[in-house]
């Protein structure tokens, strides 16, 4: 099982409804085109558009100004995460995680 399909299951579990996408690309594409998503979780190592380039974009958008984006990752540099959070993740969750980690963050970021 991909960490993608983990977090899809435990959001699922939890009472969530799951969209995933593949890559970047993708995940911005369905961000665009799914005016409901109320949180994303993603990676910074993705193919064809990382997490940050992703980000970068997805807020570029005014509509998506409050969307909360989680990094979940295996990436701890400190520069990275200032980027991210610059670009506008709302928070940065370590590899590997914990479920009840990744869920008390998810419920802050969407209540």
């Amino acid at each position: 099982m991909t960490v993608r399909q983990q977090v899809g299951a435990i959001l699922t579990q939890a009472g969530y409804i799951v969209m995933e996408a593949v890559d970047g690309v993708e995940g911005a594409e369905a961000i665009a085109s799914h005016k409901d998503i109320v949180m994303v979780v993603c990676d910074v190592n993705m193919p064809r558009m990382n997490g940050l380039d992703m980000v970068s974009k997805v807020k570029s958008e005014q509509v998506n100004a409050d969307l909360p984006i989680i990094m979940l990752t295996t990436e701890g540099n400190p520069e990275l995460i200032k980027q991210a959070k610059n670009a506008g993740a709302k928070g940065w969750i370590l590899k590997p995680f914990k479920a009840d980690q990744l869920l008390t963050t998810v419920q802050r970021l969407t209540s």
